[in-house]
C-alpha cells in the first residue's frame, strides 16, 4: 500500500524541519512523476514523494533512513556503493549540487535500475547547509537499450556475414565488416549508393521483387542466389531481408544478411561429383565384366575414365605391331572428334609416350610444356599446330595378367594441373579391370571362332554323311525287295534300321547346324494340330510296338499357323524319348488342350524321371543325363524341340519327378479367328 508523506509531518521535536511549500507547489511535488526526496544535514531522509516510493519499491523510515530510500546502492560497474558515498551524502558533506550521477540500485525483489541523479544542497539565511533535495530518473530502459544497441553493433561489426541496410529506393545506409569481406567495398565506396552494384545485370529483377515484398511487410528468407564483388567474381550467397520500421510502425528501409555459400556450394558439388563418381564407377564394372565385345569394353572405359578424370578428351591407344617398327593405333576416344587425332598421324614411341608403353609406368604432369621430354622429337620441335590443346597430361597403362602392355589411356586438358593422385588412382583402378575384361574379350573371341568353326565342319559333314547314307540306304531298300533266306532278311532289316538311326543323327547335327547359323527355314500354314496327333500316334503303333501311344483330347479342330513338318518333327522328338526312356513301362500319354489362347500338347510317360538340376539342364545341347548309358543319341533332340517352338512364338517345358516318370509340354498359338473351342476341361 502506497504512503505519501505529507508535508505538515513533524520531526521528533514536534516541530517541522522542512521549508513551508505554498499550496500549488505542495501539490505540484507530490504528483510529479519523477521522483524527489529530501534530508536534512545528517542525512535523514525528511521526505519523499509517490513517484520517489515507486522507484525504490519500498517506503522509506522519515527521519531514520540515512541518505536514500534505496533497499542497495551499486556503483555502474556492479560495485556496491556505501550510503556516505552516495551523491545526496557528498552534496550534503560537500556543500555542492551534483548533476548527472550514474548509480545503480536493488529493489526488495531483487530487481536492478540504473538511476540519474540531480542532487542540490539546501542553505539557510545564514549560507549554512540544512540538508538536500534529489530528483531521480529512472533511466534503465535508455541503459538496456543502449548495451542492446552497443551489442548488437559488436555483433553486426564482427560478423563474417554480410549485414546490410538499405532504404526504399535501394540505396545502401549501413555496411558492416562482414560486407567488406565479402564483396570487397569499404563503407565508404558503398553509402549512398544502389545495391543495385552488387547485382548481375541478368539478375537486376530480384531486388524489385525484394524490394516489392519489403513494402508489403514481409520478409525473404534465406533466397539463394549470386552476387557480384568488386573484382568482379560472381559469389553464391544466401541472403535473408527484413522490413525497418521507424518508431511509428512505418516501413522505411530493409535490412539484409548476406551470407557467403560459395564453400558450401563446393562441398555439394563434390558430393554431387562423388556420387556421380560412384555410380559411373558401378555402372562401368558391371558392364565391362559382362561385356565381352572389346571395342564396346574400351569406349565404355574411356568415356568414364575420361569424365571421372575431369579431362578434356581422353584416347585409347592400341599396341600395333608394323613393319617398320612398334606404333600404336587409335582404339576408342572421348571428348573430341576422331578426326582432331587421326590427321596428327601415328603416335611413336618418344621419351613421353615410352614410359607407359614398353615400360609400364603411370605418367602424371601438371604442365606438359615445361617437361624436359616434351617437345624434343623431329620433326616437331614443340607441339604439333594441329594437336588439341593439351597442358594437364595422364597416361596409364593397360596391363594384361600375362604382364604385356595391352595399349595406354591419355588423357589431356588445356589447363595445367588438373589431374590429381586421386584421378590416377580411378584410372588405374579401372584399367585393371578393363585389362581382365579385354582378356577375357580375346579368350571369347578364340572360343566363337572355334565354336564356329565347329558349326561349319557340323554342317559340311552333315551334307556328306547324308549322300553315302542316303545310297546305303536305297540298295538296302532294293535288296529287301529280292527273294532271299530268312538270315539274309533279318540283316538287311537290322542294316536299315541302323541307317534311319544314323539318318536321324545327321538330321539333328544338321538341323543344329541351321539354327545355330540361323539359316533354318520356316513355312507356315494353317493346320489342325489335333489331327496331326492322331496321324503320329497312328504311325507309332505301327513303328513302336513297346507301347501304347494313348490320346486324351477332345473331337474338336485346334488350329495353328506353323510349319507343319517342324512341329511335327518336336512331337515325334518328344513321343521317341518318352518310349525310349520309359523300357520298364508299356504306356505313353498325348494330350491337347486350350489355354489362354494357345494350344497346349503334351507328352506324359511313366518312366524313369528326371532330378531337379537335370530338369535345368535338360533342354540344352548335347546333355544327357548319367542314367542314360546305353541309349542311344546325341542329346540333340530336346535342344531342337526347344529351338523349333520358340521360333513359332510358343514354350517348352518339363514337369518331373525322379522315378516317376515326366510330362514334357508346348504350347503354340491359336491360329487368329479360328474356330477352335476351349474344351470343357483340361485332361492331360
Amino acid at each position: 500500500m502506497k504512503s505519501i508523506v505529507p508535508v505538515s509531518s513533524v520531526t521528533d521535536k514536534g516541530a517541522d524541519p522542512r521549508p513551508a511549500l505554498a499550496p500549488d507547489y505542495k501539490k505540484i511535488v507530490l504528483e510529479s512523476p519523477v521522483a524527489s526526496y529530501t534530508c536534512d544535514k545528517n542525512g535523514f531522509i525528511t521526505f519523499f514523494n509517490e513517484a520517489a516510493q515507486e522507484l525504490w519499491g519500498r517506503i522509506p523510515d522519515l527521519n531514520k533512513d540515512l541518505w536514500s530510500g534505496s533497499w542497495k546502492l551499486f556503483y555502474t560497474n556492479g560495485t556496491p556503493m556505501l550510503r556516505e558515498d552516495s551523491p545526496m551524502a557528498q552534496t550534503v558533506l560537500k556543500g555542492i549540487p551534483l548533476e548527472n550521477q550514474l548509480i545503480m540500485i536493488q529493489c526488495p525483489d531483487g530487481s536492478f535500475k540504473h538511476l540519474l541523479i540531480f542532487s542540490k544542497p539546501v542553505f539557510d539565511e545564514d549560507q549554512k547547509i540544512t540538508g538536500a533535495h534529489n530528483t531521480l530518473i529512472d533511466i534503465s530502459g535508455q541503459v538496456l537499450n543502449e548495451i542492446k544497441q552497443t551489442t548488437l553493433s559488436a555483433i553486426v561489426e564482427s560478423s563474417d556475414d554480410a549485414i546490410i541496410s538499405k532504404d526504399l529506393s535501394g540505396k545502401i545506409t549501413s555496411w558492416n565488416k562482414g560486407a567488406e569481406m565479402i564483396f570487397g567495398f569499404t563503407e565508404e565506396e558503398t553509402l549512398g549508393k544502389s545495391i543495385t552494384m552488387l547485382i548481375p545485370k541478368e539478375r537486376l529483377k530480384e531486388e524489385k521483387h525484394i524490394i516489392q515484398n519489403i513494402k508489403r511487410g514481409k520478409k525473404v528468407d534465406h533466397f539463394e542466389t549470386i552476387r557480384k564483388a568488386k573484382d568482379g567474381r560472381l559469389i553464391p550467397i544466401s541472403i535473408t531481408v527484413s522490413p525497418v520500421k521507424d518508431l511509428r510502425g512505418n516501413i522505411v528501409g530493409a535490412s539484409k544478411v548476406a551470407r557467403d555459400i560459395t564453400a558450401r556450394k563446393q562441398a555439394e558439388a563434390e558430393i554431387n561429383q562423388q556420387n556421380s563418381n560412384l555410380e559411373i564407377l558401378n555402372s562401368i564394372g558391371k558392364s565391362i565384366s559382362e561385356n565381352l565385345d572389346v571395342q564396346g569394353v574400351m569406349q565404355r572405359v574411356t568415356d568414364a575414365t575420361t569424365k571421372l578424370s575431369g579431362a578434356s578428351y581422353g584416347a585409347f591407344f592400341y599396341n600395333s605391331y608394323h613393319e617398320n617398327g612398334e606404333s600404336f593405333k587409335l582404339y576408342t576416344l572421348s571428348g573430341a572428334a576422331r578426326e582432331s587425332f587421326e590427321k596428327l598421324g601415328m603416335p611413336r614411341h618418344t621419351a613421353l609416350f615410352q614410359p607407359t608403353f614398353a615400360n609400364k609406368e603411370v605418367v602424371r604432369i601438371d604442365d606438359i610444356l615445361l617437361d624436359p621430354r616434351y617437345g624434343k622429337n623431329l620433326p616437331e620441335a614443340g607441339m604439333p599446330a594441329a594437336h588439341l590443346p593439351v597442358r594437364s597430361y595422364l597416361a596409364v597403362p593397360v596391363i594384361s595378367k600375362t604382364g604385356e602392355v595391352i595399349g595406354g589411356l591419355l588423357f589431356g586438358h588445356p589447363e595445367p594441373g588438373k589431374f590429381t593422385a586421386f584421378h590416377e588412382d580411378i584410372v588405374i583402378n579401372i584399367a585393371a579391370q578393363a585389362a581382365v575384361s579385354l582378356d577375357n574379350s580375346k579368350l571369347f573371341e578364340q572360343v566363337k571362332t572355334l565354336s564356329d568353326r565347329k558349326d561349319e565342319f557340323i554342317a559340311l559333314a552333315s551334307h556328306e554323311l547324308k549322300t553315302p547314307l542316303t545310297t546305303i540306304k536305297g540298295y538296302l531298300q532294293v535288296l529287301a525287295k529280292k527273294d532271299k533266306d530268312s538270315l539274309s532278311e533279318l540283316f538287311i532289316t537290322k542294316s536299315l534300321n541302323q541307317v534311319n538311326k544314323l539318318n536321324n543323327l545327321v538330321d539333328d547335327l544338321l538341323n543344329m547346324s541351321r539354327i545355330e547359323s540361323g539359316k533354318m527355314e520356316f513355312n507356315l500354314e494353317v493346320f489342325d494340330i489335333s489331327e496331326l496327333l492322331r496321324e503320329i500316334a497312328e504311325t507309332f503303333l505301327y513303328s513302336h510296338t513297346s507301347h501304347t501311344v494313348l490320346l486324351k483330347m477332345d473331337e474338336y479342330p485346334v488350329l495353328v499357323n506353323c510349319d507343319r513338318p517342324r512341329i511335327e518333327q518336336a512331337v515325334i522328338n518328344l513321343l521317341s524319348n518318352a518310349i525310349k526312356y520309359s523300357p520298364g513301362a508299356d504306356k505313353v500319354y498325348i494330350g491337347l488342350n486350350i489355354q489362354d489362347s494357345m494350344a497346349r500338347v503334351s507328352i506324359r510317360d511313366e518312366g524313369t524321371g528326371l532330378t531337379a538340376e537335370q530338369q535345368r539342364q535338360v533342354f540344352t545341347r548335347f546333355y544327357r543325363a548319367e542314367n542314360t548309358k546305353g541309349i542311344s543319341g546325341l542329346g540333340l533332340g530336346l535342344y531342337l524341340t526347344r529351338q523349333i517352338i520358340e521360333n513359332h512364338d510358343g514354350e517348352v517345358g518339363v514337369k518331373s519327378k525322379y522315378g516317376q516318370g515326366s510330362e514334357f509340354f508346348f504350347t503354340l498359338p491359336l491360329q487368329k479367328n479360328s474356330n477352335s473351342r476351349n474344351p470343357r476341361k483340361s485332361r492331360s
